[in-house]
């Protein structure tokens, strides 16, 4: 089991949730480059980005606050969420690549910041002789480097306290910008307005998308305040829910306004547009500045607190990593170690120096996180998990629609780069996986749907073949076996799952001669174990403790199908040569036949043969209620791929002197459909009465692998024993009892 995380009581309300979720949906793609992308995919592209952005993103943001109110959110943010959803190896491969686009996240932000300092370079150049300096503040490398350097310091010294009371500076600097923005004078008419046209040689609607889309990220910037939050069962929800929603009328409107405000060409070409229609224009720079370094503050926040989970749950391979990640200062826990390996990977791409390559390899990660925050949603709400009881509670489709979306737009936004994600993915998880053997939450949790997906089908079944029609056209087998002799005489075994292979169902049970006790049960259990362990098979497999053969034969057939479907052939067994279990067969057959099952009896031989080239069928003048059957049986266990070589033939015996007309009888029952078989497999054998039938059958079948006989239930109570007596030259011997005729047109 993953270990707990240090529980440290927090000291922060709702507010912080709010302002850092905010503060980065309104940060610096909405200042930089949000111009661009009305420019380039128009109005309504730019409002379908939105809305396809939030259809991941408000998904996701149920789903977080959904989960967040089920359990204890602890530090680790996303990550905690995963892992203790998914499980450890799962949660920690997912944790890494969100780690690294948290800590990637710094850099395009820093370098963001950068982009801020250029109008006052331009505007330095403009008025004084002071060139040098106006050169250096148009230099976005050198103010990356120099901004990620000093921000480093203050988050290495004063930890997350310093960054959340900034959080309240920046918010109301966004919006006092947003607010000079909203009521600045258009530079074009109303009759230039043209909602539905885009720039010249525009970019790619996925393409833009993909730069955007960090901007719809900061639901990951409040969750990441987990450990440091009083309640964040309550703080999440509320803080990331109405940032998302909020966020969201606001790019509307800010869409809305760049569109009348300005031409395409302007917006897709000009990164600070934006300013050009404030009232004030120096406004919209330092918006962005204190948005963008915000959004650093809160991601450089986040990253190390991610890391230090991860060193918690020691993932990595060697235990001083571990160890080292996880420790924190010892008064309050701040990830010391975490935040100096987060600025070191920020302090390459702030290098790097490419924005919208940044932006690509942020949107991928954060794409393949909230995937998996809204599959682990979406399968919570069919898992039947009694422990899973959250406050919150979203809906199953919203959040299987946020997880089809996440995986849907990783290919449309870059094919390469998502390959390379899931690439990514799966070796981390491979080399977690090496480590730790914790695999049992995230086998568990798929394994409690299909659980409760197999009990709603297998209702629904019931009702429906309650209320349908009985009928015998398209006849299936739903085959229940018992047998005693499970370890010893397979056969019985091997029938049923060739049987349940494609065409049918089957239930196996194994019979325990006895009274239920601590001994039998525990006997029970270790047979069961030994018929299932290893076997990739199509039957399911039960054990059943009977005093007698009869009261066990009583409660088989009174059990439900796996399928749904009431079970309608039961198989019963014996070996050849063991007399007894043969008895118990024989003496209770008129009990099976009452109850309405189709019935078959397998005799097991001692003779092996493996090569399963044959399966044999005969059919008699006096036997035709069974034939059908019997031939649909051949050809079901034929559809098992240990007989993909063998064929059927098909043996009908019929007096010589009428020999002919059954013959003509016979072909029309197969030209009209009602035997299911090829007239090329089908064999005429004349029948002199001085020669017995299991004479004929004991000559032509000895070689058959496979040899299906019919018989009638009253002869049964006539002939008793002598009728599956007498065919000592054959193998394996499958006798049949159809209880009505199964027609198939």
């Amino acid at each position: 089991m993953p270990r707990k995380l240090k529980d440290n009581r927090g000291q922060f309300g709702t507010t912080p949730v709010f302002m850092a979720s905010i503060s980065t949906i309104l940060g610096a793609i909405l200042f930089l480059r949000f111009g661009y992308a009305v420019g380039n995919v128009g109005f309504f592209g730019a409002i379908a980005i939105i809305i396809l952005g939030h259809a991941v993103t408000i998904p996701t943001a149920l789903a977080v606050a959904e989960i967040a109110t089920n359990r204890k959110v602890e530090g680790g943010g996303d990550y905690y969420v995963i892992s203790r959803s998914f499980g450890l190896n799962i949660g920690a491969a997912i944790g890494i690549a969100l780690f690294l686009s948290q800590a990637i996240s710094v850099s395009f932000y820093i370098i963001a910041f950068a982009e801020s300092f250029i109008p006052f370079g331009q505007y330095l150049n403009e008025i004084s002789n002071l060139g040098l300096l106006g050169n250096f503040m148009e230099d976005r490398k050198a103010i990356g480097l120099i901004s990620m350097s000093l921000l480093s310091l203050l988050i290495i010294s004063k930890g997350a306290d310093l960054g959340v009371k900034a959080l309240y500076v920046v918010a109301s600097v966004i919006f006092v910008s947003l607010l000079l923005f909203f009521f600045g004078e258009s530079q074009i008419d109303w009759e230039q307005v043209n909602f539905f046209s885009k720039a010249e040689n525009a970019d790619n609607f996925f393409y833009v998308f993909t730069i955007i889309f960090p901007a719809f990220t900061g639901i990951s910037a409040g969750l990441g305040l987990s450990g440091d939050l009083k309640e964040p069962r309550k703080s999440i929800p509320r803080g990331t829910i109405v940032a998302t929603i909020l966020g969201a009328i606001i790019y509307v409107l800010v869409a809305f306004k760049l569109t009348i405000s300005t031409d395409l060409n302007n917006l897709a070409n000009n990164q600070l547009v934006m300013s050009d229609i404030a009232i004030w224009g120096p406004i919209i720079p330092i918006g962005l500045a204190c948005a963008a370094i915000s959004s650093a503050l809160g991601s450089i926040i986040v990253a190390p607190r991610t890391l230090q989970a991860l060193g918690k749950d020691r993932i990595f391979p060697y235990k001083k990593w571990d160890f080292w990640l996880a420790k924190g200062k010892k008064e309050n826990n701040e990830p010391l170690n975490g935040t100096l390996v987060t600025c070191v990977i920020a302090f390459f791409f702030v290098y790097i120096g490419d924005i919208n390559f940044v932006a690509r390899i942020i949107s991928m990660f954060f794409m393949v996180t909230y995937g998996a925050i809204c599959l682990i949603s979406f399968l919570e709400h069919f898992s039947g998990d009694p422990s899973y009881r959250p406050v919150f509670k979203s809906r199953w489709y919203i959040s299987l629609l946020g997880a089809v979306l996440s995986l849907w737009l990783m290919f449309k936004m870059d094919t390469l780069f998502a390959f390379l994600s899931i690439i990514i993915m799966i070796t981390f998880y491979y080399f977690i996986s090496k480590k730790s053997s914790d695999k049992r939450e995230f086998v568990n949790l798929f394994k409690d749907v299909l659980e409760q997906v197999a009990r709603q089908l297998q209702i629904f079944l019931q009702r429906k073949n309650e209320s349908a029609v009985s009928t015998n056209v398209h006849w299936r087998p739903f085959v229940v076996s018992i047998s005693d002799a499970s370890l010893t005489r397979k056969s019985a075994f091997d029938i049923t799952r060739w049987i349940a292979y494609k065409y049918g169902f089957g239930t196996y049970i194994h019979y325990i001669n006895g009274y239920l006790s601590k001994q039998t049960f525990e006997q029970s259990k270790d047979i069961k174990h030994q018929l299932i362990e290893g076997k990739r098979t199509n039957v399911y497999v039960d054990t059943l403790i009977s005093p007698s053969y009869t009261s066990a034969l009583a409660q088989v057939v009174q059990l439900s199908s796996i399928s749904g479907t009431e079970n309608n052939l039961i198989l019963l067994e014996y070996g050849e040569s063991d007399k007894e279990s043969f008895e118990d067969v024989m003496s209770n057959f008129n009990l099976l036949h009452t109850t309405g099952y189709d019935v078959a009896i397998m005799r097991s031989n001692d003779k092996k043969v493996d090569k399963k080239e044959e399966i044999h069928i005969w059919i008699s003048s006096r036997d035709y209620e069974n034939s059908n059957m019997m031939i649909l049986l051949g050809y079901i266990i034929l559809g098992h791929p240990e007989w993909k070589k063998a064929q059927i033939k098909v043996f009908t015996v019929y007096p010589e002197d009428k020999f002919e007309e059954y013959k003509n009888q016979m072909f029309d029952y197969i030209e009209s459909g009602r035997l299911p078989i090829s007239p090329r497999n089908m064999k005429m054998v004349p029948h002199d009465e001085d020669v017995s039938i299991k004479e004929i059958i004991n000559k032509r079948s000895s070689n058959s692998d496979l040899t299906i006989i019919g018989f009638r239930g009253e002869l049964v109570k006539k002939q008793k024993l002598d009728i599956f007596e007498g065919y000592d030259s054959l193998g394996n011997i499958l006798f049949v009892n159809s209880i009505n005729k199964k027609d198939i047109e």
